[in-house]
């Protein structure tokens, strides 16, 4: 029975232990499945070795085009226009009649002041001889010598209203449409055109406030216009004492010759608007930015792994932007798949320059 008893016990440890052998492999065996199902493979990016380098800090900005001097041409008396001496369209000189107005009853009236001053000075001459001889008193004088200038301002007033009655040019430009003919009746509210001095042009934009340190009077800014490719210069020559406190910007003006006459007042100028130049700038492609909740982010290579960097940028142009801080010189850039990227991912980086 002993015997018996023996064999069973050796026959039950045998079994038990081979289960115990298969269940120990099994789980070494599911292990090593887990641990090379969890094992990812690399991803395969591009990258870029960032050095320093030169760049134009340049503003891209929008503005107006005015004419460098325009002016609504109007009578300051009333009257009937008696001739009109431009052509709509055609440039005009400084001092050039433009108009005229009929005078004859301004003249009549010059007349009747000049005969009224005549008299009032042969007055005022007999008053000073009698008063000389203590014949009138000062008082009488006084008022004869009055009644003199009084004569003598109208007939000057009458002159001057004359005078105005022949409508000049305040300066040399180009008239547009007129809005009378000869015999038209105006006064001072009535518009006969508009006169603009186009050879130099006024270009009107602003700047937000931070750039305001770094504009200075006599930059040269480049700009150009729509539906053309073309680009204009012009140089700063005016800047607003102060900054505006609803925008937070500067109003800025400069003046582009035109004496080609390829820009028209009125129309919008882009504008690139050179601040400084900075050395050893750190530049990126404009695509490896990722924009974040507060604020940007690139992925640099960090021992075999991509690792994200929170930057702060500044000017941009079509295709790259400058890095203000969180790169620095010899970083590893990652410029492809970044959208895809999560910070500590395998990658395998092939760099190009």
């Amino acid at each position: 029975m002993k015997i018996k008893h023996l064999i069973i016990t050796i026959l039950l440890l045998s079994i038990g232990g081979l289960i115990v052998f298969r269940i120990t492999k099994n789980s070494t065996e599911d292990n090593k499945g887990k641990d090379k199902g969890d094992k990812k493979d690399p991803i395969a990016v591009n990258g870029m070795v960032l050095i320093g380098q030169t760049f134009n800090n340049n503003l891209s900005l929008s503005g107006s085009i005015d004419a460098n001097e325009q002016v609504e041409i109007r009578s300051e008396v009333s009257g009937i226009v008696e001739k009109i001496n431009f052509q709509e369209g055609s440039n005009v000189f400084k001092g050039q009649v433009l108009f005229k107005i009929n005078d004859i009853e301004l003249r009549a009236q010059l007349a009747q002041a000049k005969t009224k001053e005549s008299l009032a000075f042969e007055n005022e001459r007999r008053a000073k001889l009698l008063l000389k001889k203590e014949a009138i008193s000062q008082e009488e004088y006084d008022i004869t010598s009055a009644d003199f200038r009084s004569a003598k301002a109208q007939t000057q007033l009458i002159s001057a209203q004359i005078g105005k009655t022949s409508v000049k040019a305040p300066f040399y430009g180009k008239i547009g449409l007129r809005n009378i003919s000869p015999g038209t009746y105006v006064t001072p509210t009535v518009l006969i055109a508009n006169l603009v001095n186009v050879s130099k042009l006024k270009i009107t934009f602003s700047i937000p406030e931070k750039y305001a340190s770094q504009i200075k009077e006599n930059a040269i800014l480049h700009f150009t216009v729509t539906n053309s490719t073309e680009v204009f210069s012009a140089k700063v020559y005016a800047i607003e004492s102060g900054i505006d406190i609803n925008t937070r910007t500067l109003q800025v003006r400069a003046l582009a010759d035109n004496s080609s006459g390829k820009l028209l007042p009125g129309t919008f100028a882009n504008i690139d608007l050179p601040l400084d130049v900075i050395k050893d700038a750190i530049v990126v492609p404009s695509q490896v930015i990722v924009p974040i909740q507060k604020g940007k982010k690139v992925y640099i290579t960090n021992n075999g792994k991509a690792k994200e960097v929170k930057v702060e940028t500044a000017n941009r142009t079509d295709a790259s932007i400058l890095i203000l801080k969180g790169l620095k010189i010899g970083d590893t850039l990652i410029t492809s798949g970044v959208m895809s990227l999560k910070d500590d991912a395998p990658i395998k980086v092939t760099v190009k320059k």
